[in-house]
Parts: C-alpha cells; structure tokens; sequence
C-alpha cells in the first residue's frame, strides 16, 4: 500500500524469550509505546501509524507467543507476564520519567492494570475497546480446570491456509469491516508461512487453550482505582465483541468509573478493530489527547 510509513525490526532479550520491537519514526522525538491485543501483531497499528499527523518515535512489541517473538514454552501464557515483560521493555526504552501508553484489547487492559500496578510510571494511556472479560464465579473454577487437563493431553495448531490470499479472506471473513486492501497487507504482516508451505497465524496454539486461571473482575478494577494517568478510552459506537463475551452495559460502567480522570470517545461505523476500521479518526482524538 502506497505512502505508508516505514518501520524497523529489533529483537531483545526479555526475561529469558527473543522478542520482537516494531519502531516507527525518529529516536529523538516523543516516544509512544502501542500495545497489540490478543492473535495480534505489532505490525497492525501500520494504519494509525500512518494517520499521526505529529513526529513520535513508535515503539510496539509483538506480546510474547505473537508475532515474531518468542514462544514461552509451557502448557499456558500467564497475563502478570504481560505486566513483567512490560516493565522490562519500558527500562529499555525509556528508563525514567512517565511513558505514554497506547492499547487495543487486550493491550489496552494490560496498559490499564500496569497503570495501576506502577501509577508513577505512566503519563497518559489511549485504551481502544479495552474493556476486560466478563467475571466468573469461584464455582467455574472445577469446570475450568477439568477442560484445561483434558486440552493438555491434545494437539494443538492454528488453521493453515494455502496462500496469503486465502488467510486475507479468512481475515475479511472475521471483520466485515475491515477492507480488502488492510487484510491482503496484514496476511502479508501477522501470518507466516509454514514449513510445508502453507500459511497460518504467526504465533503459539497453545494460545488456543483455555485459561485455567478465572479472569476476577474484582482485581482488575482494584487496579484500575489506583491508575492515576488520565486515560482516553475509545470505543465503538455499538459495543458488539464486550456484549458478545459477557460483560454487559452494568459491568463497563462500574469499570469506568474506577479512573479518576476518564474521557470516553465513541467511534461510529466500527467494531473491535477500531484501528483498522476508523483508524485516521484514531489517531486525530488519540494525538489531540496525548499531547493536551
């Protein structure tokens, strides 16, 4: 796609694992760090890159078990490693001071939390459709367990395609929204090829296990109240995916009412991947709040 803005690749070591750094722009200018959410890639964020209308020094890794970064290895991916792996790389990059932090999805609920975690660290946060999962009772929890032992003892994979086109498809077919050009580019960016030529999602299937470890609401808001950044929380105009997982319109205000100092933009003719759908609109109210 014509007019794109160019990025760089860099690999770290980060608590044992090889992980992938996406850069955009000049070292020099202001550091943003963009966050991807869950079967993501850093290379996703290329389109709200493109719309900045300012000079920022982008910095988005690939989560460990996406994109080009390492695997971690084991039978489940722990969400606190996020938090840790976060922390690693912000030291990397910027050592002192407060960073600005930008996340869709499940990037967003790690920056949230992080916030919270380490509220002296963060300036400012752009959350895109970050809104948690839905809460489970203590009672779930026998039920969780017993599936995830029995999902041990099978193989695992992601769904192979025949070429990049056909994982375009795939992509256009998951998001009416998104256009044939965006998921012709992301095929060529998120998937990968496998060894016997077929093409796949870049990252590990153990991602496609379930958790065994319930997802408490009560925590994650108990982070959100000690975030003291101001956070821009972008949405889409009808909130299909949050209602579709469970957390209903009650839930998400109690979880917005949390953050001392919350503003809320609600993007029309969107869905989850409001980055990819709305993407210039993205970046004009995620710019005009950043630098305010």
């Amino acid at each position: 796609m014509p007019g794109m803005k160019p990025s760089r690749s860099q690999f770290l070591a980060v608590r044992g694992l090889r992980y992938h750094v996406r850069e955009w722009g000049e070292e020099g200018a202001p550091k943003l760090f963009m966050l991807h959410g869950w079967m993501d890639a850093s290379a996703s964020f290329q389109f709200i890159v493109d719309a900045l209308a300012s000079d920022w020094h982008v910095i988005a890794p690939d989560w460990r078990g996406f994109g080009a970064s390492g695997w971690g290895g084991g039978d489940v991916y722990w969400f606190p490693d996020y938090f840790a792996d976060l922390d690693v790389l912000l030291h990397h990059f910027q050592p002192d001071g407060r960073v600005r932090l930008l996340g869709h999805s499940m990037g967003g609920n790690v920056a949230l939390m992080y916030a919270g975690i380490r509220p002296g660290r963060v300036e400012r946060i752009v959350a895109l459709d970050a809104f948690g999962l839905a809460d489970r009772p203590a009672e779930d929890a026998p039920g969780r367990y017993e599936k995830w032992l029995a999902e041990l003892g099978a193989p695992v994979s992601f769904r192979s395609y025949p070429d990049r086109a056909a994982l375009a498809e795939r992509l256009l077919h998951n998001d009416s929204r998104l256009s044939p050009e965006r998921a012709a580019w992301l095929a060529e960016h998120v998937g990968v090829e496998e060894g016997e030529g077929g093409f796949r999602m870049a990252g590990d299937p153990v991602h496609r296990r379930v958790n065994p470890v319930l997802y408490r609401r009560a925590e994650a808001e108990a982070c959100w109240r000690r975030c003291s950044a101001p956070v821009l929380m972008v949405e889409p105009l009808e909130p299909e995916l949050r209602r579709r997982i469970g957390v209903d319109d009650e839930q998400h205000q109690a979880a917005l009412r949390c953050f001392r100092d919350l503003r809320l933009e609600r993007i029309p003719d969107a869905g989850h991947n409001l980055h990819h759908h709305q993407a210039e609109t993205v970046a004009r109210i995620a710019e005009a709040f950043l630098l305010s």
